[in-house]
Parts: structure tokens; sequence; C-alpha cells
């Protein structure tokens, strides 16, 4: 297929709209099933990019769950503890390691992953399938399909569900790439440095224990980061993206959105979560929404009374003490930054959701004071001298 004509670009405004290949070539995509439009595919071949970096990083089965051109969430398969199972609703499913993978990326921030393009770094089985095809999602990503799994994605929403299978092999011919603004074309090379432990092996801290599995965190974070909007950070749990921060001005801004997305998926962890009383029946999507709701301090009286129709019994929110305390038992958390930390307040911030591991490019004029900060708190940073903007 030389061009794929699409309904329309960005906006239904903007048309015609279609995606081709300058020299003239195949494009590297097949379209299995549905129609995907203009930013379907931008989110598919950032998040093809991320997850394939993933594998070949870690040796892992990796998936993302992208929305507007930055991934919600990323994971390897590290196999799931029942407790996870159930906070991501898959309790119930046999679960392959390309599922879990998924169920990591796609559960850590259910509210953000509604809608999501998926991406996966293997060829996709029937237990994936499943569980896709029971999510609210616009399309799917991958390199191949199992004839089963790929019946079961052509049946979502009645056959207008997007999957895409991309050329595994497939690399850019030109080792530069361009892109056009208000009719003005920029041209620069391809972001095409791969990631190492020894972008790890600065340790600039006073702290140098650095286990394997915090740097597989770290590399999570890292390869996250190079397909998220910059500003961004990204928070990492067991090889999974706990919090991703994106498109913020301001890097303790970017932080802080993380963290607070952090903060709600361990929350929703806390026995007080796990034992709501839902009325039988109540759709994943608004479990999702009544359990952030229920996390958010200083919901109103007219909030409350929506809740009848999703709780049997209204529950007591947590309190602020009972929040904390929780919070203050999730430790060995790892941080990456797609550029420096201009002051400490990052580190501040970042340490009250158990940041124990931390990565950034260094360079700052207070990179001293950011070091001080880190000590502190007993983390173990390494400068890595390579900064990760993405636009």
């Amino acid at each position: 297929m030389k061009s794929l004509i699409l309904r329309y670009g960005t906006n239904p405004q903007q048309s015609p709209a279609r995606v081709f290949m300058k020299s003239g070539a195949d494009l590297p995509i097949t379209i299995l099933g549905g129609s995907p439009g203009y930013i379907n595919l931008l989110d598919a071949l950032n998040a093809w990019q991320l997850v394939r970096e993933l594998k070949q990083a870690t040796g892992l089965p990796a998936a993302t769950s992208f929305k507007h051109v930055s991934p919600s969430g990323a994971a390897v398969a590290v196999p799931l503890t029942d407790l996870l199972k159930k906070i991501y609703f898959v309790a119930d499913l046999e679960l392959s390691p390309l599922a879990e993978a998924y169920a990591r990326a796609r559960g850590v921030d259910r509210m953000s992953s509604f809608g999501d393009f998926i991406a996966l770094s293997d060829t996709v089985d029937v237990p994936t399938a499943r569980l896709i095809g029971r999510e609210v999602s616009d399309g799917v990503i991958a390199p191949g399909y199992e004839p089963a799994a790929l019946e079961i994605l052509k049946a979502k929403k009645g056959g207008k569900y997007a999957v895409v299978q991309i050329d595994s092999a497939y690399e850019p011919e030109a080792a530069t790439e361009t892109r056009e603004v208000f009719g003005v074309t920029f041209e620069q090379g391809r972001h095409t440095r791969a990631v190492s432990p020894a972008d790890f092996a600065n340790l600039v801290t006073q702290n140098k224990e650095l286990p394997a599995a915090a740097i597989r965190d770290l590399t999570v974070a890292w390869i996250t980061l190079k397909y998220t909007q910059s500003n961004s950070v990204c928070y990492v749990k067991d090889g999974q993206t706990i919090g991703v921060g994106a498109g913020q001005q301001s890097r303790v801004h970017c932080v802080r959105l993380a963290g607070v997305k952090a903060d709600l998926w361990y929350l929703r962890q806390h026995p007080a979560v796990l034992n709501l009383p839902f009325v039988p029946g109540v759709r994943r999507p608004d479990r999702d929404n009544a359990i952030d709701q229920f996390l958010q301090p200083g919901v109103t009286a007219a909030e409350k009374a929506n809740w009848a129709n999703v709780f049997a019994s209204l529950p007591p929110q947590l309190t602020a003490d009972e929040r904390r305390a929780w919070l203050d038992t999730l430790t060995g958390v790892a941080l990456g930054s797609d550029a420096f930390f201009p002051f400490r307040d990052s580190l501040d911030r970042a340490a009250q959701t158990g940041v124990r591991y931390v990565f950034e490019p260094g360079g700052s004029a207070r990179d001293e004071d950011v070091i001080r900060a880190a000590d502190e708190y007993g983390m173990t940073m390494a400068f890595t001298g390579v900064r990760l903007f993405h636009h």
C-alpha cells in the first residue's frame, strides 16, 4: 500500500488527509480491521517505537496505552500479584506475559487510558485479545496477530476497531526527519540513541545502591520519556509506569502531576478501596470514575449524591492522615526526568511518593542543591548527560 486516505486530519475541519511514504515505497503498516484516523496513526507509530525499544532493552514483552501522542501507561511483562489483578479488573482472565504487560500499562491510569490506542511488542495472542476486547479502546498496533486473536479484535466495535499490523523489520531509510509548521519545514536527525545500563553509571549521590530491578525500572522510565511530550517525568514501580506527567511548562508541576497519578495508583490498593461496596452490574469505566472521585479530597455533597448509583452504601472517605500513612508505605519507586531538575522542589515532591532511584541529565546551575536533596532522602541518583525532549 503506497498511501492511505484518512477521513480527516487532527480535527474534522482539516481535510483532505492521508499518510504516505515520500520515497514512494509501500507503507510499513497494513490495516487489518477498521479505519484508523490521523491521531490514531500518530499514536500508533510513536507507541510502536516505545514498545519495540522496551523489548529490545529488557528482553521482555512490552505494552503501552497511548492517548494524545503520549503514553498514559507503559510496562514490561512482570507477573501480576493477586492484588494488582484485582485493581486492574483482570482477576477473572487467563493472562499471558503479553496480556500482563498490557494489563499493567492500561491498569495504572484507567481513566487516562479510556479510549486509548494500544501498542504491543509481540504477536498478539488470544489472552491479550480477550483483554483488549472488553476495554474501551480505539485501536491496536502490533507486529502480528494469532488468527483467533485477530478474529476477536476484528469483531470489536461492530468491526470498526482499528487493527494495524506493522513490519517489525521496518526502519526509516533517512537519517533525518522533517516536519512542516505554518509552511516552514524543519529538519533534524532522528533520535536513534539506544538505552544502555551505562546511562545510569554516573551516580552522583552518596547512596550508590542500584539493584537490577531498579535499572529495569529506570530503563522503562527512560524509554517512556523518549516518546512523551515534554516537559515530562515518569514514576515507575515493578516494571510499569505508575505516573506519567506530560507537556507541562514547569518541571515541578510535571512532577506533581505525575506524583498525584502515582499516589492514586497506590491508594487504589488501600483496603478501604478494595472493599468498596459496588452495586452489582456497575461497568468498569463507572467504577474507575467512582474510585477516582472517592480518592479526591473535598468531594461535595452533590457529588456524593451521585454515588447512590454506584455504591450499595455510602462509604466514608479516607482522611488526610489515613492517606498519608498508606502512602508512606510505598517504597522503591524510580523516577526519570527528560531534562534536569532546576530546583530541589521536584525531589522534595518525589520523596512523598516513595522515590528511591532517580535519573536526570544533570547540567543545572543548581545541580548541587538537587544532589543534596537526594542525599537527604537517601535516594540514588544518576546523571545521564542525555536530554530527552520530545515534541
